[in-house]
């Protein structure tokens, strides 16, 4: 899931484009349900690409008893990520950014906080996310995660 929030736009010359704003984008990791994440990141990170977002934002689905969300999981409708699938499909957008961005993971919701300047920094958040799919029990990331009363 991609959000824009920006600033009053301003008109361009550019005839494919015909506005410019600050754009900042909200990314939203496990929305696209299990087994799914990868795809997501991979179109994400192809629009993004397309787009120039000066910062991508993301946070860590978090699903509470009392969401819709909740109700379509209880109901079989629906299927959450696993906590490593999570941290996969981050590490698959960061790896496919091609645009200079601050990429930064860093609320209430993401367990381990994650920053940096893309492409300068990819190496380090893909070995930093690489690093936590490989030490960080994923019964640990779940335990965060339903104990997070709020974001």
């Amino acid at each position: 899931l991609l959000l824009f929030s920006g600033i009053e736009l301003h008109v361009s010359a550019d005839e494919y484009l015909p506005f410019e704003a600050n754009r900042n984008f909200f990314y939203l990791t496990g929305i696209s349900g299990a087994g799914r994440g990868e795809t997501g990141a991979l179109a994400t990170a192809e629009l993004c690409d397309q787009l120039h977002p000066q910062i991508i934002g993301a946070s860590m689905l978090t699903v509470y008893p009392n969401s819709a969300l909740y109700q379509d999981i209880q109901a079989g409708l629906w299927q959450e990520e696993s906590e490593h699938e999570k941290y996969r499909e981050l590490q698959t957008l960061a790896n496919h950014l091609h645009i200079p961005v601050l990429f930064a993971a860093l609320g209430a919701s993401n367990a381990i906080p994650i920053q940096g300047l893309l492409p300068r920094d990819r190496d380090k958040i893909s070995a930093q996310l690489e690093r936590i799919l490989e030490q960080v029990d994923e019964a640990d990331l779940r335990h965060y995660r339903q104990t997070l009363r709020h974001l």
